[in-house]
């Protein structure tokens, strides 16, 4: 494997690079036209304009991306996460055309990605569920059986679906009915796929998922868990490995259980099992992401793993450089992900151009970014801008590094998670542990993130040295980059 094309964008595609950078293979990017000036498509050895901004124009048109690998002669297609990631025709796609797809087999993630089946197959091997159906709810009197069955509150979920669409709770019979036509009309609509099931509805559970890293030869290991319950629109803010709560006892439980999730689904490379954790700890099979996860960074920072790597080489046909006796936790890793929304306005998107932008650096801090100064906030794709991860040898001084990082990440001209970021990680809840995935919705309000004098000061005196350190330069004093990359741009 000489050439890796990267089918994706911003951070991911970053991360990706800069590993196969290391590793003596050469890169290919693919952007969209709103991209064009991204750091990304400079840092990449080669890169391809695949069409324009609307992502089902440009990073979702398999045809375009699998051309543009031939077109370089790459050898392999990494999916990054979203987008194609997860489609197991676009993994088949890349195989039929003679290339390495740096992600499972088009049979796992297609077995894996149906919720169903997923649940179906990860029964077999005797891996705990909620309880439901393992099948698809065909109409409302099955459904009105089963919810009485298992009692309410139940949830009614897409099959093919993620990040919330087509999920629906219902607290008693009277409302089934119309939850679960809105739920298969947004399922359909999102997925092209109506199929629901039921399950018992957990209210307050955390969300803990193990890592875990198979090859072809038949070995697996996991890479132990992260903590993921602080969410807004069932969609992660802030991670931490390990989770606070696990005793070792239980976390070796769920670890091999994740395992047999991938042994049922012949799994090789890099995947995550998802699990609901109540509050006696007993713990219940949600899904499997047949992806690198986008917090895939605490993992590698307690493990000393790099996880894209391994995905190259298992892709390659190598068997794992390590086993699981080989793995064991070192200090502590939290994760915030810096994203381009409003906390003090329920958390909506905001665009605008990054006037200043200035991310913090010191021992054991990591900054994922894709944008850089003076650069536009694209309305077309997901909001994040970047991800900040502290580590440290315990928690309690991660916590306090990834405070540090955030008053040293400076941001002006968009508003981000920033400062609900800091909030959150020196709230009691957090502190101690005790909280799930209604975090924000049982201890946050956005009125708690405008008594903010001291980081208001903090944020003064950075703009005010900012100011200071441009006024230093001469005028005719030219910017240079003594990392020029020989990358060539393909505008066809």
């Amino acid at each position: 494997m000489q050439k890796i094309l990267v089918a994706n964008r911003g951070e991911i595609a970053m991360r990706v690079m800069r590993t196969a950078k290391e590793m003596g293979i050469k890169t290919v990017a693919v952007f969209s036209e709103a991209d064009r000036n991204m750091p990304f498509v400079r840092y990449a050895d080669e890169a391809v304009c695949i069409g324009p901004a609307l992502s089902s124009q440009s990073y979702l048109r398999a045809e375009k991306i699998i051309a543009a690998a031939l077109k370089t002669g790459a050898d392999a297609i990494h999916p990054g996460y979203g987008f194609l990631s997860e489609n197991a025709s676009f993994s088949q796609a890349v195989s039929d055309a003679g290339l390495t797809f740096i992600g499972p087999s088009a049979y796992s993630i297609e077995l894996m990605g149906d919720k169903i089946s997923a649940k179906q197959a990860a029964k077999k091997f005797n891996v705990p569920m909620v309880p439901g159906t393992d099948h698809p709810t065909a109409d409302i009197a099955e459904a009105t059986e089963i919810g009485r069955r298992i009692g309410y509150p139940i949830l009614i979920k897409a099959s093919a679906g993620g990040g919330g669409k087509g999920m629906r709770v219902v607290e008693h019979e009277g409302e089934l009915e119309q939850q679960m036509l809105t739920a298969k009309s947004e399922a359909l609509n999102s997925f092209g796929n109506d199929a629901v099931f039921i399950e018992k509805y957990v209210g307050s559970p955390r969300h803990i998922e193990i890592q875990l890293m198979g090859d072809k030869h038949g070995n697996y290991v996991y890479l132990f868990e992260r903590e993921c319950s602080i969410q807004r629109r069932h969609q992660k803010l802030i991670e931490e490995a390990p989770s606070s709560c696990l005793t070792p006892d239980i976390r070796q439980q769920m670890g091999e259980c994740a395992v047999a999730v991938a042994r049922a689904c012949n799994y090789h490379g890099a995947g995550t099992v998802e699990f609901l954790v109540d509050e006696n700890l007993n713990f219940y099979f949600l899904e499997m992401n047949t992806r690198l996860q986008v917090e895939h960074c605490v993992t590698e920072m307690i493990t000393g793993v790099d996880l894209v790597k391994e995905q190259i080489n298992v892709a390659r046909g190598n068997k794992l450089s390590f086993t699981q006796a080989d793995l064991k936790i070192t200090g502590h890793a939290i994760e915030l992900r810096v994203c381009a929304e409003n906390p003090l306005n329920n958390f909506l998107p905001d665009t605008g151009t990054l006037e200043m932008y200035q991310p913090p650096k010191g021992p054991g801090v990591r900054v994922d970014d894709g944008f850089e100064e003076g650069m536009e906030i694209p309305i077309f794709y997901d909001p994040m801008i970047a991800k900040l991860i502290a580590y440290a040898a315990t928690r309690d001084e991660a916590i306090e590094r990834l405070c540090r990082a955030i008053d040293e990440y400076y941001i002006k001209g968009i508003n981000t998670t920033l400062s609900f970021g800091k909030w959150a990680v020196r709230t009691e809840p957090f502190r101690s542990g005790n909280f799930d995935t209604k975090f924000i919705e049982k201890h946050f309000k956005p009125e708690y993130l405008l008594n903010t004098d001291e980081d208001a000061e903090h944020a003064a005196a950075l703009l005010a040295a900012y100011i200071w350190q441009k006024e230093q330069k001469p005028q005719n004093q030219t910017a240079t980059n003594n990392t020029v990359s020989k990358w060539k741009l393909n505008r066809k």
